[in-house]
């Protein structure tokens, strides 16, 4: 039998894991390609200190910020079959998981597979029909930096190009009338450009949080304007929460939804980002790309029409290297026949109904791809289905004491290192 093709859209750390799990499995799988828009590894974790564009007119995809540490330690954070060095702190610099990628990359023998400075222009399945069985393949098109343009086919595609490089900039009355400097956190490198101006920031999860104690040191005044409950621990002096940002009024001032006004320099949106393939064409897909959704995908990766293409990586709140491990293992388990698919019909109700539930239980429809305490279940289901170990449950328990403690103590709670002692138990060292 023929070996598989398959193609890998982007060279994070979803698509190096998708690359070397397709290498481990010679007998089916022929080298995967692996095209990166870039000129190096890393995908996010490739910091780089200029915003906008690259020389060449590109977008620049990375949203890295200069003292980003991980918010979980490395004895969670890494791939199940490759650890972080021992040495090291649990909680990272950004520079350390990017030189971690790079050992990940060069262990596996990736690189000479990826073809790099390379943009995916298009990606269109070919439905070739027999009287025995109907067939997809996959046509990808993608453009080098000399401009050639060139179409390939495979049998299979995997899209790892992320999620955390298109902006969303939620629509608020008024915006034009703010004079003061306007950026999402996708632009933001470091906070001593606002040290002594006043900055709203909108949003407080993980970058909206961490990026407001960073404006705080330099003596920034920061007013943290989100929707969720109020945080109860103590914040730094200079940061002040405030409610959901309404409007701007006419001089430029800021209405919020508790009827307070306020005025600030500088307008920081800290408010996520949208989904973007420019690559591929919805509706042929059966797919609705919408700013924070995909639907419907079978297992959050396939689309029901179209099984021989993965999205890896698109749920939110997720232990992210593991889970892109669990999701490339039950996919390459898929191609290779060893998993067996429900029929389209079946597999479309099973998404749907996923999605379904979520919003009867009142889950809005910008977090109906968050995952948070699904996730073990889902990657336990995965590891079932396709026959591989499960995530060990030491990595749940680790993963959950450090979101009790990252609440209790958002600015130190970094300080703490981890030992994990078994398939079952973790401890805290000195």
């Amino acid at each position: 039998m023929a070996l598989q093709r398959v193609a890998v859209v982007g060279g994070g750390a979803a698509g190096l894991c998708a690359a070397r799990h397709i290498l481990s499995r010679p007998n089916s799988f022929a080298p995967p390609v692996v095209f990166e828009l870039s000129d190096n590894i890393g995908g996010t974790w490739c910091y780089e200190e200029r915003v906008g564009t690259y020389d060449n007119g590109r977008p620049i995809h990375s949203s890295m910020y200069r003292n980003l540490r991980t918010n979980l330690p490395k004895e969670v954070m890494m791939f199940p079959d490759f650890p972080f060095d021992a040495e090291l702190s649990s909680f990272l610099p950004h520079q350390e998981v990017q030189k971690y990628l790079q050992r990940y990359c060069e262990s596996h023998d990736i690189r000479r597979h990826i073809q790099f400075n390379t943009v995916v222009e298009n990606v269109k399945p070919v439905v070739m029909t027999t009287d025995e069985e109907e067939r997809t393949t996959w046509e990808v098109t993608s453009c080098d930096s000399s401009g050639r343009q060139k179409t390939e086919t495979f049998d299979s595609v995997f899209v790892c190009s992320g999620h955390y490089s298109d902006p969303h900039i939620p629509d608020i009355p008024g915006i034009n009338y703010f004079k003061g400097k306007l950026l999402h956190s996708h632009e933001y490198r470091c906070a001593e450009l606002f040290s002594g101006q006043s900055v709203l920031v909108l949003g407080a999860r993980a970058s909206g949080l961490d990026i407001s104690m960073e404006l705080a040191k330099v003596g920034a005044q920061v007013t943290l304007s989100h929707g969720r409950p109020r945080f109860t621990f103590p914040l730094p002096a200079g940061i002040h929460q405030s409610s959901p940002l309404l409007a701007v009024q006419d001089d430029g001032s800021f209405r919020f939804q508790d009827g307070s006004v306020g005025e600030a320099d500088v307008l920081l949106f800290c408010t996520g980002y949208n989904f973007s393939y420019p690559f591929l064409d919805a509706a042929q897909l059966g797919l609705e790309i919408q700013d924070h959704v995909v639907a419907p995908l079978f297992r959050f990766m396939m689309p029901p029409s179209f099984p021989s293409l993965f999205f890896i990586g698109i749920c939110k709140i997720i232990c992210p290297f593991p889970h892109f491990d669990c999701q490339v293992r039950f996919s390459l388990a898929v191609l290779d026949g060893s998993v067996t698919l429900p029929s389209r019909a079946q597999m479309e109700d099973d998404a749907r109904r996923e999605l379904w539930e979520k919003a009867a239980r009142g889950v809005l429809q910008r977090h109906l791809l968050v995952m948070d305490q699904d996730q073990w279940e889902y990657c336990r289901a995965l590891a079932r289905s396709a026959s591989f170990p499960p995530l060990r449950p030491v990595v749940r328990s680790l993963y959950e004491e450090v979101w009790r403690q990252r609440r209790i103590h958002p600015e130190n709670y970094r300080s703490n290192n981890y030992r994990l002692i078994s398939d079952t138990q973790w401890e805290l060292i000195d």
